[in-house]
This record gives C-alpha cells, structure tokens and sequence, in this order.
C-alpha cells in the first residue's frame, strides 16, 4: 500500500494552520509592536490631565489630607502613595501609576498617569512569554508547529508553482536575505 504523503502533508498543514491561526496574530501584531521598541513603548502610554485645585489656607505645611483634597476633583484620593515639595511652588504627588504636580501659586494640576494600551499590552505579555508551566509548553508547541507549517508549505504546490519551480526560487531569497543581514551586522 502506497502512502499519500502530499494528501497527509496537505491535511498536516491545514489542520496546524487553523489550530494556531489566533496565535499567529498575536505574535504578529505583538512582533511588529516590539520591532519599533525605540520608537515608542508597545505596552503603555502616558495619560495626562490639567484640572484645578483649591489651595490649602495658609500653605505653612501641606498635609497628607491636603494632598488627598487635591487629587480628589479626578477621583485619584485613594491612589495617594506620598508627597514630596521639590521647590517652594511646586508640589508633587506621587499616586498608583503616576503622578500630579501642582502649582502652589494658582492651582495648577497636571497629572500623569501610565496606562496600559489595550489588547496590545496582553499580546506583548503573551510573546514574551513571562509564564512558566502551561503557557511555555504551549509556546513551545506554537514554535514547533510554525517549523511544521514552513515545511509542510513547502510541498503544498506541484510542478512550475511549487518547490521544483517558483517555489524553489522564493524559498532561496528567504534564505538569503536573512543570511545577507547576518553577515552585514556581524
């Protein structure tokens, strides 16, 4: 009995590319995000907000209560961590995930708080796989189905259009080129 191999490579193939399509997404979106790390951070971005605050009477000594009056026109009071006077007009508090500065001679606030992108954070968490148990087994078995999938891709298309013909000739450039860039940044 002769064995199908194409007709088992086809259904190989298939039936990887479906079960690791969501995670081929993730790690491609999550991928180009990392790419541009020095650009701008793949995973936060800074939120600020100007508002207006009631100064203390008198300002001899700023209170923690006095801070927490103060961050409470944004809802931030139970955020409060610490305070800290860098100058004689500018107040600093320190808050979860950031910070308010305030002007003490008009009121001034400009707060700064680090924010989580949406969607885009989780798939960054996901690629670099900061998990151990479960999740490190399941990337490793993603891994391992993207070197099935390259290879079982490779004899998907017979004659002209497939790895004796065209296909020959891209996979060499795919080749190459990565080989290429190695030998110029080395």
């Amino acid at each position: 009995m002769k064995i199908k191999w194409r007709k088992w490579n086809r259904a190989i193939h298939r039936d990887l590319g479906y079960f690791f399509a969501a995670m081929s997404i993730i790690y491609g979106i999550s991928g180009i995000a990392l790419n541009h790390i020095d650009d701008w951070n793949p995973s936060y971005y800074v939120a600020t907000k100007t508002y207006q605050v009631d100064l203390p009477e008198g300002m001899k000594k700023i209170t923690t209560e006095d801070a927490r009056q103060m961050l409470a026109p944004v809802g931030l009071e139970r955020d409060y961590r610490k305070l800290y006077l860098p100058d004689k007009s500018t107040l600093k508090i320190f808050i979860k995930g950031g910070s308010v500065t305030v002007d003490l001679k008009d009121g001034t606030a400009k707060m700064e708080q680090v924010r989580r992108i949406p969607l885009l954070y989780h798939f960054n968490v996901l690629h670099y796989n900061n998990f151990r148990g479960w999740w490190m087994w399941f990337s490793d078995a993603y891994a391992a189905g993207l070197i099935l999938l390259a290879i079982t891709g490779l004899f998907i298309l017979r004659g002209r259009q497939g790895i004796t013909g065209r296909g020959a000739w891209l996979t060499a450039a795919g080749v190459v080129i990565p080989l290429i860039l190695l030998l110029l940044y080395l």
